[in-house]
């Protein structure tokens, strides 16, 4: 039996985006989480600033940390802003960890973050996705297609 595609995450307000990710890796299974963040993250998130283009995901024990994930200091903030770069830790069910660390481990997969956001109840969520990497060969095909679908999407509108 086939499996159902998932349902779209409830993203209110899309912070980061890893563009890159899609290009890069094959998406195989999307995640979300949340992430536990200080004081002034928070705020500098609302702002619209961070970025996740250079980040990832590890399992370590039973926690899952975000690595590399930049979120600059909050402008207004005191003495007590943030470390810009510091591992933050996503929070995440028991079930979908022990998912994670099995994928990883088995079948060599990466566990990459797709987009920071915040959801309907003002919370900052996480999407992660379980990834393979693509090839060199794997990449052109992807502009290959990209281009094809923009080339078609020309013609279908001039034909009109």
């Amino acid at each position: 039996m086939a499996k159902e595609p998932q349902q779209p995450f409830d993203k209110v307000k899309v912070v980061a985006e890893n563009r890159r990710a899609r290009y890069d890796y094959f998406v195989e299974e999307r995640f979300e989480a949340g992430i536990e963040l200080q004081g002034t993250e928070v705020k500098s998130l609302r702002t619209g600033e961070g970025s996740i283009a250079e980040s990832y995901a590890t399992v370590d024990g039973d926690q899952v940390f975000l690595i590399n994930a930049s979120i600059p200091q909050y402008k207004s903030g005191s003495w007590m802003n943030h470390e810009p770069r510091r591992p933050r830790r996503l929070l995440m069910k028991r079930r979908e960890i022990n998912k994670l660390t099995g994928a990883i481990q088995r079948q060599g997969l990466t566990v990459v973050p797709l987009s920071v956001y915040f959801n309907t109840s003002g919370k900052a969520k996480i999407e992660l996705a379980l990834a393979r990497g693509k090839k060199a060969h794997d990449k052109r095909e992807t502009i290959k297609e990209r281009d094809w679908k923009r080339e078609q999407g020309r013609l279908l509108r001039d034909n009109r």
